[in-house]
């Protein structure tokens, strides 16, 4: 055999992979009581992915709207829920870089994560250094890419500004704070407690309100001496919009990553108009596998090596075996969590 032969091979098998391997999966949507364990084949690569021997896969939101039968996979996908893992390369199609083969690595899917094996297209793959867990990069890939495009590429953030986020110790809020301060953001959030409110602070919140005891946009007032923030980051949407809007300095941009109150807002646009205001949003999972990679790339140079130097670290609220996915989506949807949920698929 010669060496291209040799390449292919180990391309195509670095190590036995069975036919079948275990998921979770769901017949009917419904609540997180509908996610079972089953057998499933093992998928095979195209010729841009990799397959991942999955050691852990994050929880997202999306996973649980999904399962609700709200965000459907999109054409191709897998529809087994997960949008992150992180494990290790044991097979690749005839365009992956063979160097890639046994690699751990953090990936962004299009689904497929809840599984003892994954596919994602090679150039949406994270190098994982030996000094950073596999549980904590498992949590790092959706949330990550999401609050980089949205805050510095969508919301245009620059070193000194305001932002305010909601759910601040959601998966995305402390993701938000982290990087804002690593790049120099002043970060202000909401939290649904006291208890949260302190550990955003915690993280490095410069401010944190509790939603439930005061009115945010008074807080945001008072706390810039009327001048407001430049960015907002809203997953809440609905009502929240127009109250969003009044936090918002002039210039200010408006960034919707999520709808969790309602798709529909009411608006001002003498107040858009009069105050110059930006209002934009995205959604990640459907975007072109091109774009992520552009995307994968600009992470890679410019905020992954400080997660694989250990100056930030995913924050992690607990994990859960594979098996009780369905408790891990009970707690999600339960808003107990600080940080990211994750299930452990197979230690590594």
């Amino acid at each position: 055999m010669d060496q291209k032969g040799k390449i292919r091979g180990a391309q195509n098998m670095v190590e036995a992979i069975p036919p079948m391997m275990r998921a979770i999966g769901f017949v009917e949507p419904g609540g997180p009581q509908v996610l079972v364990p089953e057998q499933v084949p093992v998928p095979q690569a195209g010729a841009e992915d990799v397959l991942i021997r999955v050691s852990h896969a994050g929880v997202n939101r999306p996973d649980c709207i999904q399962r609700q039968g709200l965000y459907p996979a999109p054409p191709g996908a897998s529809p087994i829920l997960g949008l992150e893992v992180a494990g290790t390369i044991v097979a690749g199609g005839g365009n992956v870089p063979p160097a890639m083969i046994g690699q751990h690595v953090a990936a962004l899917t299009p689904g497929g994560g809840y599984a003892e094996y994954c596919l994602a297209p090679w150039r949406h793959c994270l190098p994982v250094p030996e000094s950073m867990p596999l549980a904590e990069a498992a949590a790092l890939p959706e949330t990550l890419f999401t609050v980089w495009h949205n805050l510095f590429e969508r919301g245009f953030a620059r070193d000194g500004e305001r932002v305010l986020v909601h759910g601040g110790t959601s998966g995305i809020g402390t993701m938000a704070i982290m990087l804002g301060k690593a790049f120099g953001l002043e970060m202000i959030v909401t939290c649904g407690d006291a208890h949260k409110c302190a550990a955003a602070l915690q993280l490095g919140a410069d401010l944190a309100i509790n939603y439930r005891d005061e009115d945010f946009v008074e807080a945001v007032h008072s706390h810039t001496d009327g001048k407001g923030v430049n960015i907002v980051l809203d997953m809440i949407s609905g009502d929240y919009v127009p109250r969003n809007l009044k936090c918002l300095a002039e210039d200010g941009r408006h960034v919707t990553i999520a709808v969790l109150g309602g798709v529909k807002a009411e608006l001002n646009m003498a107040l858009v108009m009069s105050r110059r205001l930006t209002l934009t949003g995205s959604t990640l999972r459907p975007r072109s596998d091109d774009f992520k990679a552009a995307l994968a790339d600009e992470i890679a140079e410019n905020v992954w090596p400080l997660f694989a130097s250990g100056e930030l670290r995913s924050v992690i609220d607990r994990s859960f075996p594979l098996a009780e996915a369905a408790s891990a989506h009970a707690r999600m949807e339960a808003g107990e969590h600080v940080g990211k949920i994750v299930l452990e698929v197979a230690g590594d």
